[in-house]
């Protein structure tokens, strides 16, 4: 039997990528990737590993999940040493609890390597930390797309009157949704938002706005995106940084499709 290595790629500067993910990387023979992967990352393989891209798109995915399970699977069994590399964090809206069941249900040897997740760190290069001594003692990860079966005022109750942060994944498509079911739900109509595109990254785009009126300012603006939502927010005037650096050190464009 081969070996499998569950990787977190992160948000997409490569530089966020770690040490022992980078480690997993240049030992595999095989690498099946996401869309949201750095490109830059996959040169730390080795001259002769294998490349299989697994897609991932908003829209469609490349190579269906189960599919992707099917591969890892086949490709161990044939005694190779794959990573399956993630954008973020494998473990955080990644579908990797859901490979690494696969995994352990057919006797396959894997680690999980866990990786920055963009809920975190496009916040952080937007000058917004999720969480703060004054403004926030708690953060929800959230995504968007949701299970047909749930209980969609229950959720949004909770969402509303929860957390003090809100950081939402994949939810650019179901922004004026998402605004008007917090402000439903109890959150307050001016409450910051801010969307941050392309984290991490010389394209990375923010705009900030509050509940009742992002929808209007975010016009334009597509995925991958983060939505932030909460009083953290206002903290981007006081210590935004990186678009300064990234003009200073003249950070390459980062590819990802």
């Amino acid at each position: 039997m081969g070996k499998v290595f569950l990787v977190g790629a992160g948000p997409g500067d490569p530089d966020l990528l770690t040490i022992k993910g980078l480690k997993a990387i240049q030992q595999s023979d095989v690498i099946l990737y996401d869309r949201l992967v750095n490109r830059e990352i996959l040169e730390y393989a080795k001259s002769n590993t294998k490349f299989l891209y697994c897609g991932k798109d908003p829209n469609r995915h490349s190579l269906p999940q189960s599919e992707t399970n099917k591969t890892m699977v086949a490709l161990a069994k044939k005694d190779h040493t794959i990573t399956r590399l993630k954008g973020g964090d494998p473990f955080v809206f990644g579908r990797g609890g859901e490979e690494a069941e696969v995994l352990a249900q057919n006797n396959i040897d894997f680690e999980i390597v866990p990786g920055i997740t963009s809920g975190i760190a496009a916040p952080a290069y937007a000058g917004i930390p999720v969480t703060h001594r004054d403004y926030s003692s708690s953060v929800a990860f959230v995504t968007a797309v949701t299970k047909d079966d749930i209980e969609e005022n229950i959720h949004w109750e909770h969402l509303a009157q929860g957390p003090e942060t809100l950081c939402v994944y994949m939810g650019v498509r179901k922004l004026s949704y998402i605004s008007q079911m917090l402000i439903n739900n109890g959150r307050a109509a001016d409450t910051p938002v801010a969307l941050v595109r392309l984290g991490t990254t010389s394209q990375q785009e923010t705009v900030v706005g509050t509940l009742d009126n992002i929808v209007t300012k975010a016009q334009g603006i597509q995925n991958p995106a983060m939505i932030i939502v909460g009083e953290v927010v206002n903290l981007r005037d006081k210590i935004s940084w990186f678009k300064e650096m990234s003009l200073a050190k003249n950070i390459p464009s980062v590819t990802l499709n």
